[in-house]
């Protein structure tokens, strides 16, 4: 069988309050002409379909027209919520979703039976998929007790809560004759962040050994890290990462989706297929002479300024280079110019005192800046 995996679309992105709904329509619109290309026996979105637990009307709209196109590729769809996403808000939508021939899985169910989900392919491969959607520690203890596993002792991991509620579902993962697949959306001890994630849900705490997943899985689907990457497993585990660079911290990621190849008797073998409809995401840094003297890159762009901070900086870079979204002083410039100043004590001193004490340790020196302090302090404090 044909796997398409994709993960991470964000749709609904607003990158520095510039939206990128233009591209998300080019970007899945490159994500399902590679479905029609490469005629998948199945879809697995692994999570993150939205930016924001409240998508818009517009987002919610492009992403079920996009689930409803891979899904006429001929293709069975399986998508499932990331930590960005609503999983009651996804779940409400199962009703659609079912209609459409879609498996959409939002939040944990109390019936276990409902993650896991069977089919066979037009060719007469029979696969059998495990789908995890996110889990935060609190919903994953509830999900142990739910299952009627063993009581979930106040002084175990969200590792080992994770490893227990994999292992209920993967359990029938026995049958020689079936492809056996699972796809969560979570972060795995050792794997490379993309640069955009959500801190609270990469850190430690929240990471989990590659060990959770079975060896009789023939490939695990994983969604959270934007980068596409293989991790080190008892079977295939792998993200694709995210089909645009969704921060500047990803600007290095090469956008994509992966194809799998897999039967219940042989190995996975994987390849990445480009995504470039989105603009890139770049950083040039330089004085604004330097600035003026290069050639902008088509991309979304994050200026370092070599100059020292003054009124009308920013709108001199942005007349430069029309695509800056994020425009900040260059952070090794701040650190040289800062070493060895003082810090302002704040007992006794006006807030005057301590914003010109703060523009000094930066050296600062334009006096518009203080004048246009003074002025607005003026009308607030009266």
């Amino acid at each position: 069988m044909k796997i398409l995996h994709t993960s991470d679309w964000h749709v609904g992105k607003v990158l520095k309050g510039q939206s990128r709904a233009e591209e998300h329509k080019a970007v899945l619109a490159g994500v399902i002409d590679i479905a029609r290309a490469e005629q998948p026996d199945l879809v697995i979105v692994a999570g993150d379909l939205y930016d924001t637990a409240a998508p818009s009307s517009e987002a919610t709209r492009l992403v079920t027209r996009a689930l409803t196109a891979l899904r006429r590729t001929g293709a069975d769809v399986v998508a499932i919520g990331g930590n960005h996403d609503n999983g009651p808000a996804l779940d409400a939508l199962r009703p659609w979703a079912d209609a459409a021939g879609i498996t959409l899985r939002g939040g944990v169910r109390e019936n276990p039976d409902e993650h896991v989900i069977d089919g066979t392919t037009a060719g007469g491969e029979r696969w059998r998929l495990a789908a995890l959607p996110f889990l935060s520690q609190r919903y994953a203890v509830r999900a142990l007790e739910m299952y009627e596993l063993t009581a979930a002792e106040t002084n175990q991991t969200y590792a080992d809560h994770l490893g227990r509620v994999l292992g209920r579902l993967t359990e029938g993962f026995t049958e020689p004759d079936r492809v056996h697949l699972v796809t969560a959306h979570l972060t795995v001890t050792g794997a490379a962040t993309g640069g955009g994630e959500r801190d609270a849900h990469t850190v430690l705490g929240y990471a989990v050994p590659a060990t959770v997943f079975p060896a009789t899985a023939h490939y695990v689907a994983l969604g959270h890290l934007h980068r596409a990457q293989r991790v080190a497993g008892p079977c295939p585990v792998r993200y694709s990462g995210s089909p645009l660079a969704v921060d500047f911290g990803e600007q290095e990621n090469i956008p994509s989706v992966t194809i799998v190849e897999v039967t219940a008797s042989t190995a996975a073998r994987v390849r990445e297929v480009p995504v470039t409809a989105a603009s890139a995401l770049r950083t040039v840094r330089g004085t604004l002479a330097q600035l003026a003297e290069i050639e902008a890159p088509d991309a979304w762009l994050r200026v370092f300024v070599r100059e020292q901070p003054r009124a009308g900086l920013r709108e001199e870079v942005q007349e430069l280079l029309p695509r800056a979204l994020e425009i900040r002083i260059d952070p090794e410039l701040v650190a040289a110019s800062g070493s060895g100043t003082r810090i302002a004590q704040r007992s006794g001193r006006s807030p005057r005192e301590l914003f010109a004490d703060y523009l000094d340790s930066r050296g600062h020196a334009d006096e518009g800046v203080r004048e246009l302090f003074d002025e607005l302090f003026e009308e607030v404090d009266h």
